[in-house]
C-alpha cells in the first residue's frame, strides 16, 4: 500500500541526505563536471544513470518528474516546455508519417490545432470522433495503421466526460495505447491509469502550477501498455543514434518514457526551465488543499448560474442536471474540476457584457489557477475552427468558460450577482 497521495504532493521526488537542502534546490546549470571521459561515454550511450546536459535531464526536474509519476501511479514522466509540448511529444514519440491516430473532438483548441494541421502537415492522420459516440461509433473509427488513441479527461472547455474504460477497451482491443490528458480533473480527482489509460499528459501550467506563474507540461507513462504488439518499431528495434538500443529490452516497462528523453527531447529540445519546476513544485505541494476549494466553490456557482434566468444553460459535471454526470461520478467522485461553462442569454453581446461588468473575477486568457476568471472561447481559444468544428467541440457562440478560484465563494457570487444585474 503507498502513501496517501496528499502526502506524496509534500513529499515526493525527493528525499534530502544528511545536512542537504530541506526544500528542492533550483540547480540552475546547463551542464555537470565529470572526471572519467568513460563515464561521459557510458551516458550518452545511456548504459548509466546520470545528469550531463539539462537538455535531457536535471536534478530539479527530475524530482519533480517523480513527484508527478508517484502522484499518477506511472513508472516515471518527462517535464516539457509547455502541454502543447507534451501533447506534441506524447504521439510522436510512437507514430511516424503515414501512421494514424483517433481522437476525440472535444478537445484544447491549442491541441486540435496541433493535430488537425501541424501533425497532418507532418504526415499523421487523426480521425476526430464525437466525445459521446458510442462504443461501436468508437471502433468503427479505427484503421490497420491506427498507433494511438488521444482524449481528455474532462474536454477543455467543454467539459465532456470521457468513458475512459470505453476509450481504453477500444484502444487495446487494436493493440494501441490510450493517451489521456487529465489537466483538468488533475491526479486529484481522476487518476486514468486506474481505468486502463497508458499514457498520461497535462499541462501543468494549470491546477498543477496553480498560481499561473510557470509554463509547463509532462507526459506520465503507466509502464503497462505492451509495445511489442502493436508493430511500434521505434520501440523494439535497434536505434542506431544510440549504438542500436533496443529500448523495451534495454529498459523494460519504462521504454516509452525513456525513448522520449533520450530521442525526441534530445532532437526537439522541447525542455522545462529549472525554475520552472521548481514553481511548479510550490503548486503540487498544495494541489491537494487547492482542489477540493475549487471544486466546492464550483459546486456552488454552478447552482446559482443554473437557477439565474439569465443563464440560458449551465454545463458542469458536478450538477445533478448534467448527461455527464454519471460519468463524473464514476471516474471523478470528488469532483471534476473548477471550471464552468455556461450561455447568456442574449448571444454573444451578452456573453461580452457580463465579463466586461465582472469586477473580482478577470477576462484573461487563461484557467485553472487560483483566482477566478472568465473568458469567451469562440472569439479566443478557439477562433480558428469554423463554426462546425466549434459545434463538435460542444462550443456555442455564448458560451462563456468560467475558472472559479479559491477566493470566499460569497465574494464570487457577489460580483457575479452584481454583473448579472447589467444585462
Amino acid at each position: 500500500m503507498g502513501r496517501k497521495i496528499s502526502t506524496a504532493c509534500v513529499q515526493g521526488g525527493y528525499e534530502p541526505k544528511d545536512g542537504e537542502a530541506r526544500v528542492l534546490p533550483i540547480i540552475q546549470s546547463t551542464t555537470y563536471k565529470y572526471n572519467s571521459a568513460d563515464t561521459m561515454g557510458k551516458l550518452f550511450d545511456l548504459e548509466e544513470d546520470g545528469f550531463f546536459y539539462t537538455r535531457l535531464a536535471n536534478p530539479t526536474l527530475d524530482a519533480v518528474e517523480r513527484k508527478i509519476a508517484e502522484l499518477e501511479g506511472g513508472v516515471g514522466a518527462m517535464l516539457t516546455s509547455s502541454g502543447q509540448a507534451a501533447s506534441m511529444m506524447s504521439v510522436t514519440n510512437i507514430c511516424h508519417a503515414g501512421d494514424h491516430v483517433v481522437c476525440a473532438s472535444a478537445i484544447y483548441g491549442g491541441t486540435f490545432n496541433l493535430f488537425n494541421k501541424t501533425l497532418r502537415e507532418l504526415g499523421i492522420d487523426f480521425t476526430f470522433v464525437n466525445p459521446t459516440a458510442s462504443e461501436d461509433e468508437l471502433m468503427a473509427a479505427f484503421k490497420d495503421n491506427t498507433r494511438a488513441v488521444f482524449t481528455e479527461s474532462l474536454a477543455n472547455p467543454s467539459l465532456v466526460v470521457t468513458d475512459i474504460e470505453m476509450y481504453a477497451r477500444c484502444a487495446h482491443a487494436h493493440n494501441v495505447p490510450l493517451i489521456v490528458d487529465n489537466t483538468f480533473p488533475t491526479p486529484i480527482n481522476c487518476r486514468p491509469f486506474e481505468f486502463g489509460a497508458d499514457i498520461v499528459v497535462h499541462s501543468t501550467t494549470k491546477y498543477m502550477d496553480g498560481h499561473a506563474v510557470a509554463l509547463g507540461g509532462v507526459i506520465v507513462d503507466s509502464g503497462k501498455f505492451d509495445w511489442k504488439k502493436g508493430g511500434y518499431t521505434m520501440l523494439t528495434e535497434p536505434d542506431e543514434t544510440y549504438h542500436g538500443v533496443v529500448y523495451t529490452e534495454m529498459f523494460g516497462n519504462m521504454a516509452y518514457i525513456v525513448k522520449a528523453r533520450t530521442h525526441l527531447m534530445r532532437d526537439m529540445g522541447a525542455q522545462a526551465a529549472p525554475m520552472n519546476a521548481f514553481l511548479l513544485n510550490l503548486g503540487l505541494e498544495t494541489l491537494h488543499l487547492r482542489v477540493p476549494r475549487h471544486c466546492e466553490n464550483a459546486a456552488v456557482l454552478a447552482e446559482f448560474l443554473e437557477n439565474n434566468d439569465k443563464i440560458e444553460w449551465v454545463n458542469y459535471p458536478g450538477l445533478k442536471s448534467s448527461e455527464y454526470y454519471e460519468l463524473a461520478q464514476k471516474y471523478m467522485p470528488n469532483g471534476s474540476s473548477g471550471v464552468i461553462s455556461f450561455g447568456v442569454k442574449g448571444g454573444r453581446d451578452a456573453a461580452a457584457k457580463l465579463m466586461e461588468s465582472l469586477k473580482l473575477a478577470a477576462m484573461v486568457i487563461h484557467v485553472a489557477d487560483a483566482r477566478t476568471s472568465v473568458l469567451h472561447p469562440a472569439s479566443t481559444t478557439h477562433r480558428q475552427m469554423s463554426d462546425e468544428q466549434l459545434a463538435d467541440c460542444g462550443i456555442s457562440p455564448n458560451m462563456i468558460r468560467l475558472s472559479v478560484g479559491i477566493e470566499d465563494i460569497d465574494d464570487i457570487l457577489d460580483d457575479f450577482k452584481q454583473a448579472l444585474e447589467k444585462i
